[in-house]
């Protein structure tokens, strides 16, 4: 049975299906689907192509209203622990020497890891050199974002400090091929390390220093799951993020 909401939708704003799935980032045959088989599209394609269209994106399917069925225990979840101190820098180590292609470090300092394993700059330069990609984003200590957080967590100018700390440990690194090293402002809602398929998640609490707050270990197995909704989140604050010079 045709969508004829969205098919009338389509035909007000001029949009063709190779046009909107353009914009929305999906294939035609998509569009296609969503029109002439009243297929439902991902909650994020859908809400960008109500969007576009100027449209509410329940009225265009109505399907989106119920809420998915939760699941007890997501199959992308390998552990959860109550504190990041509860995890041994091992665990890190072990992350990143297993990593093959990708290795991404999105923190305000995370200083944990030069601290309790002196040699990281040196595996770090050992899987670039091996054909791995290292992106370290680190705060900008003089962002109002590191600034509010010191606050928030009650680590006053500590955290400042702390991320300069960090850009010092990581600075050797950013002459060395594969390596890419960059300072961000914004608001972090996690610390994430990432090793391929692998990925450790530092959740930020209120009034609660790192250490302090839960670690979550993901296993991508799904496409648009807990993991990937990590890793787009560090290609956003990459995005903007700026270029350590040397």
């Amino acid at each position: 049975m045709p969508n004829e909401r969205l098919r009338a939708a389509l035909a007000a704003g001029g949009w063709t299906h190779e046009a909107l799935g353009r914009k929305v980032g999906v294939d035609p045959k998509s569009v296609e689907r969503w029109v002439n088989k009243d297929r439902v599209p991902r909650q994020a394609a859908a809400l960008r192509a109500a969007e576009l269209l100027g449209e509410d994106v329940h009225a265009l399917w109505p399907a989106l209203r119920q809420p998915r069925r939760a699941r007890s225990i997501s199959p992308e979840l390998v552990a959860l622990y109550p504190r990041r101190a509860d995890l041994p820098i091992a665990a890190y180590i072990d992350l990143f020497a297993q990593a093959r292609e990708q290795i991404d470090v999105l923190v305000y300092a995370g200083v944990f890891l030069h601290e309790g394993y002196p040699r990281l700059n040196e595996l770090l330069e050992e899987r670039a050199a091996a054909g791995c990609a290292v992106r370290i984003a680190v705060g900008d200590a003089d962002s109002p974002a590191v600034q509010r957080r010191g606050q928030e967590e009650q680590f006053g100018h500590g955290i400042e400090s702390r991320s300069r700390l960090a850009l010092m440990h990581y600075r050797p690194l950013i002459t060395a091929p594969g390596v890419q090293v960059r300072t961000h402002a914004t608001t972090l809602y996690n610390s994430v390390y990432r090793a391929d398929d692998q990925m450790l998640v530092n959740g930020h609490v209120l009034g609660v220093n790192a250490y302090g707050a839960p670690v979550w270990h993901l296993r991508r197995v799904e496409e648009g799951g807990l993991f990937d909704t990590y890793a787009a989140s560090f290609d956003a604050v990459w995005s903007t993020a700026q270029s350590v010079e040397e």
